[in-house]
């Protein structure tokens, strides 16, 4: 039975309640590359993930945090000063213990370098030599991170740095959306990483992690790769550039290159087109998951059926439609990917890929979304998604279901209005929080439609085939070791997939170093140890606890495989990024891998290694 990271409890609902992170709540002393963004005015739900300000409020861009150039201001921001040696930046006032970052992250990252290790040193060395760096190296560039604390009952709100929110545009409530609650003013708090902290050795890596990667639980495929952020130095690997089933750490190669390829302000259009019949409307799917039919919709801020509906009233005048054709023709090939396990298409986890859907082709929002708030991911999807949304708009035109049908749109004339002209469109949530949603939730099916913009952007059949030629082809082009990386699907669920530890510590560097500013939209989603998503339950024993707090990371989990990746800061204060990979477990010990992963990050992070 395959199994995925899907039925924790989803990042909206954890980044909600009281923290008990050892380190002293979600922020803790950890300096990433922030950039998650606020959500769009929008009623609370069980799925909204945490929605803040906007991006005009209190965002401060200040140079680089290890000495490289600073974030350009967006819209309605202000140049910060330096993090390292710069004036202070304001803090946020203290709160009652137990109740997350209440003591203020300034004081907390201010006094990590005198943090004492939250564990023991580890053993002695292994009799093999220390990695040799087979990267490139990179600079210190870019790691200032923007935390806005809001310290209210809604928990905490993260805004990314001034040219992530410039890419959002102004975004006002759409008809039918509430207007949110007065919230209070938030107060931002700039930290970084501190360009003098000691760098760990591979050596003391090594001595830390050794008795820890050879446990039975992990069983005896265990892949790691460990490496320094700022330098991209390999710091302990172990078949580090081993093709290993990844589950859905995979969505971390999904993200990176769809926001490589299609961009961050990119938006996917779904379009209403007249049809080549009297009367006829052709609904044209682009892949958008989260459309919803109306204001209840699963995903706050998604675009809407009921809103397309009603342009092509108003472009139809007085004329009637009298039938709704399905444009699903975008993608192609199966709708299953042939190395998913066999429950998965029924299994609640995933479900039909079409370009057409709604709600992410939940057969129930209201039950989703009860479900979502009880921390489970599992839901029913309907068999048919592109016709569900197709009967759901012909509801919406006054048009019965037996008139729904399957078809293509006509190409548009030179006459307008005519076969194929525009009737309306709606267009989705920018990339940015689509690919917010995809890495906070592990949601598969968003996973799905963001692989298959990769091969629309790089002119490759919009197929399961398609997507991951096309993924592979983006990886290269960002200078990722292709040969260390085979893709099935996007989401991570095929066993197919294969990749490495280091292609995994090598992007997230790349995401961090600040060539590619975009790429740093995959930090806002990564789930925050004993805090938020994935990861929410996890790094709470006496043995993990060091972690909690400054780990970020993706999870991955399938029947014997479980995997994790992303970044941990050392108690000196250093920023490292780590993946291990495992896919010969015992099919009843995910409990005891999940702990035996858990003990390797607190490891790096309760230790400076040297």
């Amino acid at each position: 039975m395959g199994r995925e990271d899907s039925h924790y409890r989803p990042d909206a609902d954890a980044g909600r309640r009281t923290g008990r992170s050892a380190s002293g709540g979600a922020a803790g002393r950890f300096p990433v590359p922030d950039a998650h963004l606020p959500r769009p005015p929008a009623s609370p739900g069980p799925a909204d993930l945490t929605p803040g300000p906007s991006p005009a409020s209190g965002v401060l861009a200040g140079p680089g945090a290890l000495g490289g150039p600073g974030v350009p201001a967006g819209p309605g921001s202000s140049g910060g000063p330096g993090s390292s040696g710069g004036p202070g930046v304001p803090r946020g006032p203290g709160g009652p213990a137990g109740q997350g970052p209440s003591s203020g992250a300034a004081d907390l990252w201010a006094a990590a370098a005198n943090r004492p290790a939250g564990g023991p040193p580890g053993p002695g060395a292994l009799e093999s030599p220390a990695p040799t760096p087979r990267r490139r190296q990179r600079v210190p560039v870019l790691l200032a991170a923007v935390l806005v604390l809001v310290l209210a009952a809604v928990g905490i709100a993260v805004l990314r740095p001034g040219p992530v929110a410039g890419w959002l545009g102004d975004e006002p409530a759409g008809p039918g959306v509430a207007e949110p609650a007065a919230e209070p003013a938030p107060v931002a708090v700039l930290a970084a990483a501190d360009a003098n902290a000691p760098m760990p050795t591979p050596e003391g890596v090594r001595a830390a992690l050794a008795p820890l990667v050879g446990v039975p639980a992990l069983g005896d495929r265990v892949h790691v790769s460990v490496a320094d952020v700022a330098t991209g130095q390999p710091l302990f690997g172990r078949g580090e550039d081993d093709g290993t089933v990844p589950a859905s750490v995979t969505k971390l190669v999904t993200g990176v290159t769809v926001l490589a390829a299609r961009g961050p302000a990119y938006r996917i259009p779904t379009r209403a087109v007249a049809g080549a019949a009297p009367g006829e409307v052709v609904i044209v799917g682009g892949g958008d998951p989260t459309l919803a039919v109306d204001k209840k919709g699963f995903y706050p801020g998604a675009a809407r059926l009921d809103d397309l509906a009603a342009q092509v009233r108003d472009a139809l005048g007085g004329t009637k439609p009298t039938k709704v054709t399905v444009d699903s023709s975008l993608y192609s090939g199966p709708v299953f990917e042939p190395g998913w396990d066999d429950d998965i298409p029924t299994g609640g986890y995933g479900g039909a890929i079409t370009a057409l859907m709604t709600d992410g082709a939940r057969s129930d929002v209201t039950r989703a979304k009860k479900d979502e708030a009880a921390g489970n991911h599992w839901a029913e999807r309907v068999s048919q998604p592109d016709l569900a949304a197709g009967r759901a708009f012909a509801r919406l035109l006054g048009v019965p279901p037996s008139a729904v049908a399957r078809g293509t749109a006509p190409a548009a004339g030179a006459a307008t209005p005519g076969p194929g002209a525009e009737l309306g469109k709606v267009e989705s949530l920018p990339m940015v929080r689509l690919v917010d949603i995809m890495i906070s939730d592990s949601d598969n099916i968003v996973a799905e439609a963001l692989a298959r913009q990769v091969a629309l952007a790089r002119d490759q059949p919009a197929s399961f085939v398609g997507a991951g030629a096309a993924m592979d082809a983006v990886a290269a082009e960002l200078g990722l070791p292709a040969d260390e990386l085979t893709l099935a699907d996007g989401s991570g669920l095929s066993r197919s997939n294969r990749i490495s530890p280091s292609l995994l510590t090598d992007l997230i560097a790349l995401a961090g170093d600040g060539s590619r500013p975009e790429l740093a939209a995959i930090f806002g989603g990564l789930p925050v140890a004993d805090w938020s998503g994935t990861l929410a339950d996890r790094y709470g024993t006496a043995a993990t606890k060091a972690g909690a707090g400054v780990i970020r990371a993706k999870t991955g989990t399938l029947t014997k495989v479980h995997a994790i990746a992303g970044l941990v800061s050392t108690s000196d204060g250093r920023l490292l990024t780590f993946a291990v990979l495992t896919d010969a477990v015992p099919p009843d010990g995910l409990t005891a891998a999940r702990g035996a992963l858990d003990r390797i990050g607190a490891a790096l992070a309760g230790c400076g290694c040297r």
